[in-house]
């Protein structure tokens, strides 16, 4: 099922000044209703139950049928790519046949990572560079050519989980980086500023602890 492509989809959790501050933005926004084959407490989280292919508002965004996603990894992963629009990065044995074939179709580049949930793992931030604390996903991204700051893990809050994950905090829109909190709590929060300002880049945060809502989509 390919969605509406002019619309930001967030977690039905999702603090509301988020939301507010998207449609202050001039974006239509869909909240992401817990997919009952999924497991909380990532049941609602857009990059569980969807892929945008590209950063660009005008990217097309598939989202999973019921049958395709289920409660156990790796069945909750079909969809879990982070795609750039340039780079598709994923664990390519298990995403969704149909989702591959389209980006493949684009003309993205594949690169091939251990880590299944690739997304939550990944901040976008341009079709060339990411943000990651995954050492696998780096190695692999770095030597694809792209440009990739290597962070810390930890420092961010999922009911459930000692920690969530960065790339779920985040979202790229427009002309700047969205995190879903106070960037400034994470331990690498310099490099990080750093990384997506050299990129002529914003980074919008709020003030409380950073939570990882599944990405803004």
């Amino acid at each position: 099922m390919t969605l509406d492509k002019g619309i930001r989809y967030v977690s039905c959790n999702a603090p509301e000044e988020l939301k507010d501050l998207l449609r202050r933005s001039g974006f239509a926004v869909s909240e992401v209703c817990p997919a009952p084959t999924v497991s909380t407490p990532v049941t609602a989280h857009p990059d569980i139950n969807m892929c945008r292919l590209g950063i660009s508002i005008d990217a097309d965004v598939m989202k999973a049928l019921p049958e395709e996603l289920g409660s156990d990894y790796p069945a909750d992963i079909p969809y879990n790519a982070a795609c750039t629009g340039k780079y598709f990065i994923h664990n390519l044995r298990h995403t969704a046949p149909r989702l591959l074939e389209a980006a493949q179709l684009a003309g993205m580049s594949m690169i091939d990572v251990r880590q299944g949930y690739a997304k939550c793992s990944c901040v976008i931030v341009d079709e060339d560079s990411i943000i990651t604390y995954d050492h696998g996903i780096a190695s692999r991204c770095e030597k694809a050519g792209m440009n990739v700051l290597l962070v810390r893990p930890g420092g961010i809050d999922l009911e459930g989980y000692d920690t969530g994950f960065i790339g779920g905090t985040s979202g790229r829109v427009d002309d700047a980086v969205i995190f879903c909190g106070d960037i400034d709590s994470h331990p690498d929060a310099v490099q990080i500023r750093e990384f997506i300002e050299k990129r002529g880049l914003k980074v919008i945060d709020f003030d409380f602890p950073l939570t990882d809502i599944g990405s803004i989509i």
